[in-house]
């Protein structure tokens, strides 16, 4: 009873912070926090909520995938942009803070594309104690995070999926962009994005790991695991990741080191406290 208690609280409490004089629009990436908050808020709201998803090659196709599927389901008022990042120089070069700029140029075109509308997210408390530099360009940008202001953290949204049926997005893992695979000072190059995509793609299918990530370092690529998903790898199965991974880097004309890791969040990411949720 305290748990739906809880629950119905937590739903009122993000309705009230959805009520506003003018129309929202919603960013939605294909993650379990946008998602939610777009079914949330269209349930209450209907067409008075816009949603917009970026496509860029940092973005997964299944996530835009995601957000076509569910917008038809359900039939939300859905726009696909393009923000332009891959334009920007800042972005391209791939500074400690190049969230701030991708993020930067998706609420730029959002503003553009939809003056006179307020602009949410699906950021939530946890957010807040990660470094998040995209964060700043959302206060820059005036953006509302729904969420946050309803004090909301991750768990509680996927009980929120949950409690509105929406069973896969509730499970979701977290799927940062492809770009933050790329390491701190890298350029970001679409053709390395669309190699890490398939790698991945490739190994969640076969391996079906709670979390995979392909890293693209200067001079190697590295492949994670999961601490249970490296524990049950034995040696010949390493070796046939190995060789496969090797094989899609080479279409690619990436001649890299492979090696096979334990996961580590934000191990692409170079920056004094040594944090980012990637």
């Amino acid at each position: 009873m305290e748990k739906i208690n809880k629950l119905n609280e937590n739903l009122f409490s993000l309705k009230s912070m959805l009520q506003f004089d003018l129309p929202i629009v919603i960013a939605v990436s294909g993650g379990v926090d946008s998602m939610t908050l777009a079914y949330a808020a269209h349930t209450e709201f209907g067409d008075n909520i816009t949603m917009v998803h970026a496509i860029s090659p940092a973005v997964p196709p299944k996530a835009t995938s995601r957000v076509k599927l569910y917008s038809e389901r359900y039939s939300w008022n859905l726009t696909c942009i393009n923000a332009g990042e891959f334009s920007d120089e800042d972005y391209r070069k791939n500074p400690i803070d190049r969230c701030f700029y991708c993020k930067k140029n998706l609420y730029n075109t959002i503003t553009m594309k939809f003056p006179d509308h307020v602009i949410c997210s699906g950021a939530n408390l946890d957010d807040l104690a990660d470094y998040r530099p995209g964060l700043l360009a959302a206060e820059e940008c005036n953006v509302i995070h729904p969420f946050v202001e309803a004090g909301l953290y991750k768990s509680e949204i996927r009980e929120l999926a949950l409690y509105f049926g929406l069973d896969e997005v509730a499970s979701l893992p977290s799927a940062p962009c492809l770009s933050s695979r790329i390491e701190t000072g890298r350029r970001i190059d679409p053709n390395e994005l669309t190699m890490v995509d398939k790698i991945e793609t490739v190994l969640r299918e076969i391996y079906r790991p709670k979390t995979v990530r392909c890293r693209v370092r200067e001079n190697a690529v590295i492949i994670e695991f999961d601490k249970a998903t490296m524990l049950r790898l034995d040696k010949q199965t390493k070796k046939h990741i190995h060789g496969s991974v090797l094989s899609i880097i080479s279409s690619y004309n990436c001649d890299r080191v492979v090696s096979i890791e334990t996961y580590q969040m934000g191990s692409a990411f170079v920056h004094k406290k040594n944090i980012c949720s990637t």
